[in-house]
Protein backbone atom coordinates (compact mmCIF):
# COMPACT_ATOMS: atom_id res chain seq x y z
CA UNK A 1 0.00 0.00 0.00
CA UNK A 2 1.30 3.15 -0.85
CA UNK A 3 -0.60 5.06 1.09
CA UNK A 4 -3.72 7.60 0.02
CA UNK A 5 -5.58 6.01 -2.60
CA UNK A 6 -9.21 4.49 -2.56
CA UNK A 7 -9.46 0.98 -3.36
CA UNK A 8 -11.23 -2.10 -2.42
CA UNK A 9 -8.75 -2.48 0.52
CA UNK A 10 -9.09 0.70 2.06
CA UNK A 11 -13.02 0.33 1.91
CA UNK A 12 -12.05 -3.28 3.64
CA UNK A 13 -10.30 -1.82 5.95
CA UNK A 14 -12.53 0.51 7.73
CA UNK A 15 -14.94 -2.20 8.49
CA UNK A 16 -14.87 -3.51 12.12
CA UNK A 17 -12.56 -5.94 12.83
CA UNK A 18 -10.88 -6.19 9.57
CA UNK A 19 -7.63 -4.26 10.52
CA UNK A 20 -5.81 -3.33 13.67
CA UNK A 21 -5.05 0.42 11.96
CA UNK A 22 -6.11 2.54 8.88
CA UNK A 23 -3.09 2.05 6.63
CA UNK A 24 -4.30 6.24 6.07
CA UNK A 25 -0.64 7.39 3.65
CA UNK A 26 1.40 5.02 4.68
CA UNK A 27 5.01 6.08 4.35
CA UNK A 28 4.17 8.70 2.13
CA UNK A 29 6.32 6.99 -0.47
CA UNK A 30 3.95 8.65 -3.16
CA UNK A 31 5.36 12.22 -2.55
CA UNK A 32 9.00 11.04 -1.04
CA UNK A 33 9.39 8.35 -3.33
CA UNK A 34 12.51 10.55 -4.98
CA UNK A 35 14.04 10.69 -1.84
CA UNK A 36 13.58 7.00 -0.79
CA UNK A 37 15.11 5.74 -4.34
CA UNK A 38 18.14 8.04 -3.66
CA UNK A 39 18.88 6.51 -0.28
CA UNK A 40 17.51 3.01 -1.32
CA UNK A 41 20.92 3.86 -3.90
CA UNK A 42 23.18 5.29 -1.13
CA UNK A 43 23.06 2.38 0.47
CA UNK A 44 24.27 0.10 -2.46
CA UNK A 45 21.80 -1.37 -3.76
CA UNK A 46 20.56 -1.70 -7.34
CA UNK A 47 17.16 -2.81 -7.99
CA UNK A 48 13.61 -1.39 -7.01
CA UNK A 49 11.11 -3.58 -6.76
CA UNK A 50 7.81 -1.01 -6.67
CA UNK A 51 3.96 -1.11 -7.59
CA UNK A 52 1.83 0.39 -9.87
CA UNK A 53 -1.66 1.38 -8.30
CA UNK A 54 -4.17 0.32 -11.14
CA UNK A 55 -7.17 2.32 -8.96
CA UNK A 56 -5.11 5.50 -9.37
CA UNK A 57 -4.23 4.58 -12.72
CA UNK A 58 -8.18 3.74 -14.17
CA UNK A 59 -9.98 4.70 -11.70
CA UNK A 60 -13.49 4.30 -13.72
CA UNK A 61 -13.84 2.02 -16.57
CA UNK A 62 -11.92 2.66 -19.35
CA UNK A 63 -10.85 5.88 -17.81
CA UNK A 64 -7.23 6.48 -17.69
CA UNK A 65 -5.70 9.25 -15.55
CA UNK A 66 -2.37 10.13 -17.48
CA UNK A 67 -1.27 12.32 -14.92
CA UNK A 68 -0.82 8.93 -12.74
CA UNK A 69 0.77 7.05 -15.34
CA UNK A 70 3.17 9.99 -15.64
CA UNK A 71 4.01 9.54 -11.57
CA UNK A 72 4.56 6.28 -12.13
CA UNK A 73 6.78 7.25 -15.24
CA UNK A 74 8.26 9.55 -13.12
CA UNK A 75 9.00 6.77 -10.00
CA UNK A 76 11.15 5.25 -13.40
CA UNK A 77 12.66 7.60 -14.10
CA UNK A 78 14.17 8.55 -10.65
CA UNK A 79 15.30 4.44 -10.15
CA UNK A 80 17.87 5.31 -13.47
CA UNK A 81 18.85 8.80 -12.11
CA UNK A 82 20.13 7.60 -9.02
CA UNK A 83 21.50 4.27 -10.74
CA UNK A 84 18.82 1.90 -9.38
CA UNK A 85 16.92 -0.58 -11.76
CA UNK A 86 13.34 0.10 -11.75
CA UNK A 87 11.17 -3.44 -11.44
CA UNK A 88 7.55 -2.77 -11.51
CA UNK A 89 4.73 -5.02 -10.33
CA UNK A 90 0.93 -4.86 -12.00
CA UNK A 91 -0.94 -6.18 -9.50
CA UNK A 92 -0.44 -6.29 -5.62
CA UNK A 93 -3.43 -7.07 -3.80
CA UNK A 94 -5.52 -3.91 -4.28
CA UNK A 95 -8.57 -3.48 -7.21
CA UNK A 96 -10.34 -0.79 -7.85
CA UNK A 97 -13.59 -0.25 -6.91
CA UNK A 98 -15.54 -0.54 -9.91
CA UNK A 99 -13.86 -4.10 -10.25
CA UNK A 100 -14.80 -5.18 -6.41
CA UNK A 101 -17.97 -3.99 -7.19
CA UNK A 102 -18.38 -5.86 -10.37
CA UNK A 103 -17.64 -9.27 -8.98
CA UNK A 104 -13.79 -9.09 -8.45
CA UNK A 105 -12.10 -12.38 -9.59
CA UNK A 106 -15.10 -14.20 -9.71
CA UNK A 107 -16.37 -12.18 -12.78
CA UNK A 108 -14.88 -13.95 -16.09
CA UNK A 109 -14.39 -9.91 -17.55
CA UNK A 110 -11.78 -9.45 -14.74
CA UNK A 111 -8.98 -11.27 -16.60
CA UNK A 112 -9.75 -8.70 -19.92
CA UNK A 113 -10.10 -5.73 -18.14
CA UNK A 114 -6.59 -6.29 -16.28
CA UNK A 115 -4.86 -6.75 -19.45
CA UNK A 116 -6.13 -3.89 -21.13
CA UNK A 117 -5.16 -2.03 -18.01
CA UNK A 118 -1.72 -3.50 -18.42
CA UNK A 119 -1.48 -2.61 -22.00
CA UNK A 120 -2.00 0.62 -21.06
CA UNK A 121 0.62 1.16 -18.40
CA UNK A 122 2.94 -0.95 -19.95
CA UNK A 123 2.77 1.30 -23.27
CA UNK A 124 3.60 4.45 -20.81
CA UNK A 125 6.60 2.76 -19.42
CA UNK A 126 8.10 1.69 -22.77
CA UNK A 127 11.62 1.70 -23.25
CA UNK A 128 12.45 2.72 -19.30
CA UNK A 129 12.07 -0.69 -18.04
CA UNK A 130 12.91 -3.97 -18.90
CA UNK A 131 11.72 -6.54 -16.50
CA UNK A 132 8.02 -6.64 -14.85
CA UNK A 133 5.68 -8.78 -12.78
CA UNK A 134 2.25 -9.04 -13.77
CA UNK A 135 0.91 -10.02 -10.53
CA UNK A 136 2.49 -10.21 -6.99
CA UNK A 137 1.26 -13.48 -4.70
CA UNK A 138 -1.85 -14.37 -7.22
CA UNK A 139 -1.80 -17.46 -4.43
CA UNK A 140 -2.84 -15.29 -2.16
CA UNK A 141 -5.95 -13.18 -2.52
CA UNK A 142 -8.17 -16.42 -3.88
CA UNK A 143 -6.71 -18.24 -0.26
CA UNK A 144 -7.53 -15.22 2.15
CA UNK A 145 -9.90 -13.26 0.37
CA UNK A 146 -12.30 -15.97 -1.02
CA UNK A 147 -11.80 -18.63 1.60
CA UNK A 148 -10.45 -17.71 4.60
CA UNK A 149 -12.20 -14.34 4.70
CA UNK A 150 -9.24 -12.17 6.06
CA UNK A 151 -8.81 -10.22 2.81
CA UNK A 152 -11.30 -8.48 0.30
CA UNK A 153 -14.08 -9.89 -0.98
CA UNK A 154 -14.28 -11.65 2.49
CA UNK A 155 -15.44 -14.49 1.59
CA UNK A 156 -15.44 -18.54 3.24
CA UNK A 157 -16.44 -20.34 0.25
CA UNK A 158 -14.11 -22.89 -1.27
CA UNK A 159 -15.40 -22.85 -4.50
CA UNK A 160 -14.74 -19.34 -4.95
CA UNK A 161 -11.54 -19.80 -4.26
CA UNK A 162 -11.08 -22.04 -7.03
CA UNK A 163 -12.94 -19.92 -9.62
CA UNK A 164 -10.55 -16.89 -8.53
CA UNK A 165 -7.76 -19.09 -9.01
CA UNK A 166 -8.53 -19.92 -12.34
CA UNK A 167 -9.50 -15.84 -12.86
CA UNK A 168 -5.58 -15.15 -11.43
CA UNK A 169 -4.10 -17.66 -13.81
CA UNK A 170 -6.08 -16.40 -16.98
CA UNK A 171 -5.51 -12.48 -15.97
CA UNK A 172 -1.40 -13.38 -16.06
CA UNK A 173 -1.62 -15.20 -19.39
CA UNK A 174 -3.42 -12.00 -20.92
CA UNK A 175 -1.31 -9.57 -19.09
CA UNK A 176 1.73 -11.44 -20.05
CA UNK A 177 0.45 -11.17 -24.02
CA UNK A 178 -0.59 -7.65 -23.32
CA UNK A 179 3.09 -6.71 -21.93
CA UNK A 180 4.75 -8.66 -24.43
CA UNK A 181 2.44 -6.80 -27.63
CA UNK A 182 3.84 -3.27 -26.26
CA UNK A 183 7.70 -4.27 -26.12
CA UNK A 184 8.34 -8.28 -26.67
CA UNK A 185 11.89 -7.38 -24.72
CA UNK A 186 10.42 -6.87 -21.94
CA UNK A 187 10.79 -9.73 -19.48
CA UNK A 188 7.86 -10.87 -17.84
CA UNK A 189 6.79 -13.34 -15.22
CA UNK A 190 4.95 -13.21 -11.92
CA UNK A 191 5.62 -13.92 -8.06
CA UNK A 192 4.05 -16.26 -6.45
CA UNK A 193 3.84 -16.93 -2.73
CA UNK A 194 6.15 -20.12 -1.25
CA UNK A 195 7.14 -22.13 1.60
CA UNK A 196 8.97 -24.87 2.61
CA UNK A 197 6.50 -27.20 3.56
CA UNK A 198 7.66 -30.76 5.79
CA UNK A 199 5.07 -33.26 6.44
CA UNK A 200 4.69 -34.88 10.41
CA UNK A 201 2.68 -37.63 11.67
CA UNK A 202 1.58 -38.89 8.54
CA UNK A 203 1.09 -35.65 6.95
CA UNK A 204 1.93 -36.32 3.12
CA UNK A 205 -1.45 -36.91 1.26
CA UNK A 206 -2.34 -33.90 3.20
CA UNK A 207 0.65 -31.66 2.15
CA UNK A 208 0.46 -32.34 -1.39
CA UNK A 209 -2.98 -31.05 -1.85
CA UNK A 210 -2.77 -28.59 0.12
CA UNK A 211 0.46 -27.60 -1.80
CA UNK A 212 -1.33 -27.97 -5.67
CA UNK A 213 -3.59 -25.48 -5.27
CA UNK A 214 -1.71 -22.89 -2.80
CA UNK A 215 1.74 -23.57 -5.22
CA UNK A 216 1.78 -26.20 -7.97
CA UNK A 217 -1.25 -24.65 -10.28
CA UNK A 218 0.97 -21.54 -10.27
CA UNK A 219 4.02 -22.63 -10.83
CA UNK A 220 2.22 -24.83 -13.79
CA UNK A 221 1.06 -21.92 -15.20
CA UNK A 222 4.23 -20.18 -15.32
CA UNK A 223 5.90 -22.46 -17.99
CA UNK A 224 6.00 -19.93 -20.50
CA UNK A 225 7.12 -16.94 -18.94
CA UNK A 226 10.09 -15.57 -18.78
CA UNK A 227 10.94 -16.16 -15.02
CA UNK A 228 9.42 -16.45 -12.18
CA UNK A 229 9.66 -15.46 -8.95
CA UNK A 230 9.50 -16.74 -5.23
CA UNK A 231 8.56 -15.08 -2.40
CA UNK A 232 9.72 -16.79 0.78
CA UNK A 233 9.76 -16.72 4.47
CA UNK A 234 9.27 -19.60 6.57
CA UNK A 235 8.67 -22.91 6.33
CA UNK A 236 4.98 -24.76 7.37
CA UNK A 237 4.57 -28.19 9.14
CA UNK A 238 1.67 -29.95 7.68
CA UNK A 239 0.00 -33.37 9.99
CA UNK A 240 -2.88 -35.60 7.97
CA UNK A 241 -5.28 -33.20 9.07
CA UNK A 242 -4.02 -30.14 7.64
CA UNK A 243 -1.32 -27.22 8.42
CA UNK A 244 -0.30 -27.33 12.09
CA UNK A 245 1.33 -25.72 14.58
CA UNK A 246 4.79 -24.97 15.12
CA UNK A 247 7.04 -27.00 17.71
CA UNK A 248 7.04 -26.04 21.17
CA UNK A 249 9.89 -23.54 22.07
CA UNK A 250 10.72 -22.57 18.31
CA UNK A 251 12.04 -18.97 17.42
CA UNK A 252 8.70 -16.53 15.94
CA UNK A 253 9.00 -13.78 14.02
CA UNK A 254 7.10 -10.80 14.92
CA UNK A 255 4.24 -12.04 11.80
CA UNK A 256 4.47 -15.43 13.80
CA UNK A 257 6.40 -16.87 11.34
CA UNK A 258 8.88 -20.05 12.37
CA UNK A 259 12.09 -18.36 12.33
CA UNK A 260 13.43 -20.55 9.43
CA UNK A 261 15.71 -19.07 6.65
CA UNK A 262 16.02 -22.67 5.38
CA UNK A 263 13.17 -22.03 3.86
CA UNK A 264 14.66 -20.15 0.96
CA UNK A 265 17.19 -22.90 -0.48
CA UNK A 266 14.28 -25.41 0.09
CA UNK A 267 11.90 -23.38 -2.40
CA UNK A 268 14.52 -22.11 -4.69
CA UNK A 269 15.61 -26.29 -5.48
CA UNK A 270 11.94 -27.52 -5.67
CA UNK A 271 11.00 -24.77 -8.01
CA UNK A 272 14.05 -25.62 -9.98
CA UNK A 273 12.74 -29.42 -10.00
CA UNK A 274 9.40 -28.21 -11.28
CA UNK A 275 10.35 -25.48 -13.47
CA UNK A 276 13.69 -26.86 -15.03
CA UNK A 277 14.15 -24.60 -17.82
CA UNK A 278 13.44 -21.52 -16.17
CA UNK A 279 15.52 -18.24 -14.07
CA UNK A 280 14.28 -18.25 -10.92
CA UNK A 281 13.97 -14.49 -9.20
CA UNK A 282 14.01 -14.23 -5.39
CA UNK A 283 11.50 -11.18 -5.14
CA UNK A 284 11.09 -11.29 -1.78
CA UNK A 285 12.66 -12.63 1.15
CA UNK A 286 13.05 -11.18 5.07
CA UNK A 287 11.66 -11.33 8.04
CA UNK A 288 9.37 -9.07 10.59
CA UNK A 289 11.20 -8.44 14.21
CA UNK A 290 12.13 -5.56 16.39
CA UNK A 291 15.37 -7.20 16.92
CA UNK A 292 17.73 -6.14 13.84
CA UNK A 293 20.16 -8.26 14.40
CA UNK A 294 17.87 -11.11 14.16
CA UNK A 295 17.18 -9.48 10.55
CA UNK A 296 20.85 -9.47 9.62
CA UNK A 297 21.15 -13.41 10.89
CA UNK A 298 17.94 -14.21 9.00
CA UNK A 299 19.18 -13.22 5.66
CA UNK A 300 22.66 -14.19 6.34
CA UNK A 301 21.85 -17.67 6.52
CA UNK A 302 19.46 -17.41 3.47
CA UNK A 303 21.90 -16.46 1.36
CA UNK A 304 24.10 -18.58 2.86
CA UNK A 305 21.69 -21.23 1.45
CA UNK A 306 21.30 -19.63 -2.21
CA UNK A 307 25.02 -19.88 -2.57
CA UNK A 308 25.04 -23.80 -2.52
CA UNK A 309 21.82 -23.52 -4.72
CA UNK A 310 24.28 -21.49 -7.31
CA UNK A 311 27.08 -23.42 -6.90
CA UNK A 312 24.54 -26.50 -7.78
CA UNK A 313 24.12 -24.66 -11.12
CA UNK A 314 20.35 -23.80 -10.22
CA UNK A 315 19.83 -20.44 -12.16
CA UNK A 316 19.02 -17.85 -9.58
CA UNK A 317 19.22 -13.71 -11.19
CA UNK A 318 18.73 -12.23 -8.12
CA UNK A 319 17.49 -11.58 -4.68
CA UNK A 320 15.12 -8.60 -3.69
CA UNK A 321 14.65 -8.09 0.66
CA UNK A 322 11.05 -7.58 1.71
CA UNK A 323 11.18 -4.46 2.29
CA UNK A 324 13.04 -1.72 1.84
CA UNK A 325 11.01 0.31 4.29
CA UNK A 326 8.54 -0.74 7.15
CA UNK A 327 5.69 -0.83 5.78
CA UNK A 328 1.42 -1.25 6.15
CA UNK A 329 1.25 -4.95 6.76
CA UNK A 330 -2.48 -5.49 5.64
CA UNK A 331 -4.52 -6.61 8.45
CA UNK A 332 -1.68 -6.97 10.58
CA UNK A 333 -1.23 -2.60 10.06
CA UNK A 334 1.86 -1.24 11.09
CA UNK A 335 2.95 -3.74 13.39
CA UNK A 336 5.11 -5.73 12.14
CA UNK A 337 8.75 -4.57 11.01
CA UNK A 338 9.70 -5.97 7.71
CA UNK A 339 12.20 -2.96 6.76
CA UNK A 340 15.85 -2.31 6.59
CA UNK A 341 15.13 1.12 6.82
CA UNK A 342 12.77 2.43 9.92
CA UNK A 343 9.96 4.84 9.23
CA UNK A 344 9.06 7.16 12.25
CA UNK A 345 5.11 7.28 11.87
CA UNK A 346 4.66 10.70 13.43
CA UNK A 347 7.40 12.57 11.06
CA UNK A 348 7.72 9.88 8.48
CA UNK A 349 11.64 10.25 9.25
CA UNK A 350 14.10 7.50 7.63
CA UNK A 351 16.54 5.42 9.76
CA UNK A 352 18.52 2.58 7.65
CA UNK A 353 18.90 -0.28 10.23
CA UNK A 354 22.47 -1.59 10.86
CA UNK A 355 21.15 -4.32 8.37
CA UNK A 356 20.63 -1.88 5.81
CA UNK A 357 24.15 -0.91 5.37
CA UNK A 358 25.44 -4.23 5.83
CA UNK A 359 23.21 -5.96 2.92
CA UNK A 360 23.67 -3.03 0.71
CA UNK A 361 27.29 -3.75 1.30
CA UNK A 362 26.77 -7.35 -0.02
CA UNK A 363 24.90 -5.64 -3.11
CA UNK A 364 27.44 -2.81 -4.04
CA UNK A 365 30.37 -5.88 -3.92
CA UNK A 366 27.98 -8.35 -5.84
CA UNK A 367 29.00 -10.86 -3.42
CA UNK A 368 27.15 -13.22 -1.40
CA UNK A 369 28.20 -14.33 2.75
CA UNK A 370 30.55 -16.96 2.14
CA UNK A 371 32.97 -16.38 4.10
CA UNK A 372 31.61 -13.52 5.90
CA UNK A 373 31.87 -11.41 9.37
CA UNK A 374 29.13 -11.40 11.72
CA UNK A 375 27.28 -8.38 10.58
CA UNK A 376 26.00 -6.00 13.44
Amino acid sequence: MEGGQTNDWTEWEALPGRCSEPSGIACDHYRRFDDDIALIAELGFNTYRFSLEWSRIEPAEGEFDHGELDHYLRMVESCHRHGIRPFPTFHHFTNPLWIARDGAWENPRTPDRFARFCEVAARRLAGSIDTALTINEPNMPPLLGYELGWFPPGLRDRDARVRATEQFVTAHHKARAAIRDVDSSLRVGWAVAMTEWTPVDGGEITLDEIRRLREDVFLDASRDDDFIGVNVYTRHRVSAEGVTNVEDGVELTAMGYEFWPDALEAVVRRTALRLPTLPILVTENGIATDDDSRRAAFVEEALRGLTRCLRDGIDVRGYLYWTALDNFEWHHGYGPKFGLIAVDRETQERRPKPSARWLGRLAAGDVLPEPLDRPL
